[in-house]
């Protein structure tokens, strides 16, 4: 009797369980094929399409910004809730507290990035990651997510980074191809700059200061007619921030100024050898020697030198227009004759032009997203978006009524909007966000066509740039990056000359400053200065051609 009740409890049961199972297949095949209609009915993205319009879930990405004084946020302004609300894409922004490289580094070693990654081209963490795998291909992902992108893509900038393997990572802001450079060169002049203080320049006679002579005289005058600023000292010159590989100041900036060639007879030059340049290095020293360079250019770091630029305590600065914006701003609030104006500084012995660096196809950085990022599809179909004329608007004018009315069929800053644009630029960047507040993508062509006109206390420090802005894209990238023989000379070389120049400002004498740099001389030949210098002839060359097809 009881095997008979087990065995009939048993078939029993054996039905029930068919009975589930078939239920259970039917709701798996249903949910399966609600699914595949939803899947279906999804928009797909084409190449006539921007895929992101095919799904604006929220979805925040972390994007890493390889710059220590990038501080803004995500959210808080006009034009990111308006991407947001359009896209659906919020933005976390990260950026390192101290040392780039050593966040970069860290970051690499662990395998693991955030979704998005905005660096300076030339850094050697982006050829590390590219080597490391850490990185997807924007081609591949395009391919497979959003072939739109390649429909606003420019095709000049995505051969120009093509690596090795065929494949692109990085897309580049602030970039021109040849063809653009030679269309804008006189709308977009350069950024770099010698600067003086308008009042103080003009109260010690707007001396000629593009002679060695001229220049320390000035600084002298200066600092004894002005001993003090608001009650802190006078600082008689800044630069940008010294960091372990040099200063950019005392480099390019300077070697521009000086129209030193990149090239002679078809061979990349070595400018840091070349006379004029030395000459001048040993001014600065000089310049030291007399009181004239303030400790406070050897440690400051961004922050700090632009609180200070903002209270007007530097003389001279031998800078980047467009990075003191918001100081300028400040001032000229505060008094139209203390601001900073552009003129002629530092020069070579025969008092040539300076040849200024412009937009290169380069740009300034690239933006790449990593292989560890939450959603390659949103991610591609994010940066189609931003690199698109739409996205572009969307970053640089902001929201219709609200910051921009359509005047006579163009776009146009409201007045509000504008005036504070030109008075305020943190209360406008805190406010409205527009103006590529997010300039990590930006394209400063593109953006001409709403640009307002200039106007002071700008307008004269870019006019002084106009006729004086060359390119050098072929010499882009000539320096040898990531773990081969050469990019690990390179670095070693670049971390020595970091030691080096402040040495050379802080001899005692021209005799010191020889020897200092003839020491370097030798330790850059021991650490492979040959195979470098073999490398950068190579990619020149490649350089050319590339750009001669670009033509």
């Amino acid at each position: 009797m009881r095997r008979k009740f087990l065995s009939k409890g048993f078939s029993v049961l054996l039905i029930l369980s068919l009975v589930l199972a078939l239920f259970s297949g039917c709701s798996n095949k249903t949910n399966e094929n609600a699914s595949d209609k939803e899947e279906n009915d999804k928009p797909k993205a084409t190449a006539d399409a921007p895929g992101w319009e095919s799904n604006k879930d929220p979805i925040t990405f972390d994007w890493y910004v390889n710059f220590s004084w990038y501080a803004h946020k995500w959210g808080d302004d006009v034009v990111s809730k308006y991407v947001t609300d359009k896209t659906g894409v919020s933005v976390n922004f990260i950026s390192p507290a101290g040392n780039e490289a050593e966040k970069m580094n860290t970051m690499i070693a662990s395998g693991k990035l955030p979704d998005f990654i905005t660096i300076g081209w030339w850094e050697d963490a982006v050829k590390k990651m590219i080597e490391g795998e850490l990185v997807l291909p924007l081609n591949e992902l395009a391919d497979q997510y959003d072939p739109y992108f390649y429909k606003v893509a420019d095709g000049a900038k995505i051969e120009w980074y093509k690596q090795e393997d065929g494949n692109t990572y990085g897309y580049p802001n602030a970039s021109s191809s040849p063809k653009d450079f030679d269309k804008y060169k006189d709308l977009k002049p350069s950024n770099q700059t010698f600067l003086v203080r308008k009042d103080m320049y003009e109260a010690i006679g707007s001396p000629d200061m593009t002679t060695p002579e001229g220049f320390l005289k000035a600084l002298e005058e200066a600092k004894k007619k002005f001993p003090e600023v608001n009650g802190a000292p006078l600082i008689p010159f800044g630069m940008n921030e010294f960091t372990d590989v040099g200063n950019t100041s005392l480099e390019g900036y300077l070697q521009n100024f000086l129209a030193i060639p990149m090239e002679k007879d078809g061979k990349v030059y070595d400018r840091s050898q070349d006379p004029e340049y030395l000459r001048w290095l040993k001014v600065f020293r000089e310049a030291n020697d007399k009181g004239l360079l303030a400790k406070d250019i050897f440690i400051d770091k961004r922050p700090q030198m632009e609180e200070k630029i903002s209270q007007g305590r530097y003389f001279a600065m031998l800078y980047q227009r467009s990075d003191l914006a918001a100081q300028q701003h400040a001032l000229y609030a505060k008094d139209p004759e203390s601001i900073y104006i552009a003129v002629d500084g530092p020069a070579n012995s025969k008092g040539d032009a300076p040849t200024l660096a412009g937009d290169s196809i380069s740009g300034w950085t690239v933006t790449l997203i990593s292989k560890d990022v939450k959603d390659k599809e949103r991610a591609i179909q994010f940066l189609t978006y931003l690199i698109s004329e739409e996205g572009q608007k969307d970053l640089y004018m902001g929201k219709e009524g609200e910051t921009y009315d359509v005047v006579n069929g163009k776009p146009e800053f409201k007045p509000e909007v504008l005036d504070l644009l030109n008075k305020d630029r943190a209360a406008f960047d805190q406010q409205y966000g527009a103006s590529y507040k997010y300039w990590m993508l930006m394209d400063t062509n593109m953006n001409l066509q709403w640009l307002p006109p200039a106007s002071e206390p700008f307008k004269q420090m870019e006019d002084w740039t106009k006729g004086k802005t060359v390119s050098f894209a072929e010499f882009d990238g000539i320096s040898p990056t990531g773990t081969s023989a050469e990019g690990v000379a390179a670095s070693k070389i670049a971390q020595e000359w970091g030691k080096t120049l402040p040495k050379l400002l802080l001899a005692k004498s021209d005799k010191e400053f020889d020897k200092i740099f003839a020491d370097f001389l030798k330790k850059r030949e021991s650490f492979g200065y040959d195979k470098v210098a073999k490398y950068q002839q190579e990619y020149y060359e490649l350089n050319k051609s590339k750009l001669d097809a670009a033509k």
